[in-house]
């Protein structure tokens, strides 16, 4: 027997702990599944994963999740941040995934997580030297983008108009292009989500509180219809999930529980560069990709004061899903497209850090052969075959709830439940309208990162003058930020500090000056709230997750 559909309306006002994820909760979540059987086992903790596992936890479903490694540690942390409406696929002609991405994009913006993701304007330069008949197909385009957006339902209010822009005010916006081989620009805005590790710990969380048992390091070596054998790799001792259906949501690593699959990786590159060497811009730009109508290097300030240059489109199956090494010809590529548009060039000197991420992208085999993964299409894919687990591959960042309505659409088909999914209108946890958020009572630095949870993270700060400092010279990011995310976040080791809640690991010169102080927290944190203790380095002394 499934249990009832848990009230949504009382999620928003529980207490705060009921989402929070930590060592504790996940040694409950061990004993939980060792001595019981759920009804659905979700096999990942990327955002396709967490979102499988909400929809079901949401429909009122028992669920038990389980992660390799730390939450959002492959493909899901490494993204562009955008959550886009799909442009690039109405240049393809790929009308289906563009209407897709924009009705996702605007649950995402107005109910599901309005505090983490936020409007964005691109500019497209229209250069003097470029054919006319380039801009206006762009402009045809953007207009068709808008048209999306208004049948999608998402305000103007939230997502603006696109307009067309003189010479002078593109180069007030974005002073690092050549002003002067401009004729004018075209902007258009999309959404981009503060950060993508965020939201997959916003899903996971808000899943969590509704019931959701949720476990890191705990890597899956087989995969059953019902049942799961795996390993916690921080004691080295078997762990076996006993449910009514599983879920293989594991990304680029899906072909590996399921041979049927035919999945091809493609390396998606970004370099880091400071903001203010750009000119501290006020939109992103793209630059194409000369030959190849349709393909553009894109440009896209943070909110963190670094800009990211991408990104790439190479297939790459020899790379560690984790941590995907970066080839020289992948920086020389994005630095020569964006310096044919700069008015002072990029160097390598500029360049602070690089990251990549893998996308598992399902290959049609009805398509032929076609010139690299850039020709793929951003579908997704659910498998349904008797006997063997479910699996749902493919699609984007943007599509993740859609993804995983279908999944658990299928999980449902086999349980014989009727309930239908909730997600579209759930919001996340933190999230609020945006003129509430507005009126919160903490820095609205933190209300961009944690919406209507920045007053308690404030607190933290408060309460401990350790926690109020900044964790080096040079940065906002404070003590109190790290520490919340070892208490209700997961963080369990310096790197997944870094790397994911801080995301100061991209810039490894700052991850540098930042690794002593977050070991100090580090060991706070985890003194007396989980199984093991931290050692001088800030490490667990059981061992952290490899």
């Amino acid at each position: 027997m499934t249990k009832p559909h848990p009230d949504t309306t009382s999620t928003r006002t529980a207490s705060t702990d009921k989402t929070w994820i930590n060592d504790a909760t996940r040694s409950r979540a061990l004993g939980h599944v060792a001595a019981n059987t759920v009804d659905v086992a979700v096999v990942g903790g990327g955002i396709t994963g967490a979102g499988v596992a909400l929809d079901a936890v949401s429909r009122g479903l028992s669920v038990a999740l389980i992660e390799s490694n730390d939450f959002g540690s492959g493909t899901s942390g490494y993204s562009s941040k955008l959550v886009h409406g799909g442009l690039r696929y109405l240049t393809k002609a790929d009308f289906p995934v563009a209407w897709e991405s924009a009705v996702e994009r605007r649950w995402l913006m107005q109910s599901i997580a309005p505090h983490l993701v936020h409007p964005l304007g691109f500019i497209i330069p229209d250069a003097k030297d470029s054919p006319a008949h380039e801009a206006m197909v762009a402009g045809a385009g953007v207009v068709l983008y808008d048209l999306l957006r208004r049948a999608s339902g998402l305000r103007s209010t939230t997502l603006p108009r696109p307009q067309l822009l003189t010479s002078q005010a593109v180069s007030a916006m974005v002073p690092a292009l050549e002003a002067k081989s401009l004729r004018r620009g075209l902007l258009y805005w999309d959404g981009q989500v503060f950060d993508d590790a965020r939201l997959v710990l916003g899903v996971l969380r808000t899943a969590a509180g509704l019931g959701a048992h949720v476990m890191r390091d705990v890597k899956a070596t087989a995969l059953g219809a019902t049942s799961v054998t795996a390993t916690d790799t921080r004691t080295g001792e078997p762990v076996e999930i006993t449910a009514r259906a599983v879920v293989n949501a594991t990304g680029v690593w899906a072909a590996g529980f399921d041979d049927t699959l035919e999945l091809t990786p493609s390396r998606g590159t970004h370099l880091v560069v400071r903001s203010a060497r750009l000119g501290n811009p006020h939109a992103a730009h793209t630059v194409q990709v000369p030959g190849h109508f349709g393909r553009y290097v894109i440009v896209l300030p943070q909110p963190t004061g670094l800009v990211y240059i991408g990104l790439t489109d190479e297939e790459d199956r020899q790379a560690d899903g984790h941590r995907p090494a970066v080839p020289e010809h992948d920086i020389d590529f994005l630095l020569g497209v964006v310096n044919t548009a700069l008015a002072v060039p990029l160097t390598r000197a500029d360049v602070v850090g690089i990251f990549a991420g893998l996308r598992p992208l399902v290959r049609d085999k009805h398509v032929g052969g076609r010139e690299g993964t850039a020709d793929i299409s951003r579908r997704h894919l659910v498998t349904d075959t008797p006997g063997q687990p479910i699996t749902v591959v493919g699609g984007k960042l943007t599509t993740y709830r859609r993804m995983a309505q279908d999944a658990v659409d299928a999980v449902a088909a086999r349980l014989g439940s009727a309930e239908q999914s909730r997600t579209r209108s759930l919001p996340l946890v933190g999230a609020a309208r945006r003129k509430v958020l507005k009126g919160i009572d903490a820095p609205a630095r933190l209300v961009r990162k944690y919406g209507t949870e920045a007053q308690a993270v404030h607190r933290l700060a408060l309460e401990d003058p350790l926690m109020a400092e900044p964790i080096f010279e040079g940065t906002e990011i404070t003590g109190a930020e790290l520490l919340f995310a070892v208490r209700a976040e997961g963080a369990s080791s310096i790197d997944d500090l870094l790397d994911r809640r801080t995301r100061l690991a991209l810039v490894p010169e700052d991850a540098a000056r930042a690794r002593e102080r977050a070991g100090l927290i580090l060991a706070i944190g985890l003194d007396g709230r989980s199984e093991g203790t931290a050692d001088s380095k800030g490490t667990r002394s059981e061992g952290t997750a490899p």
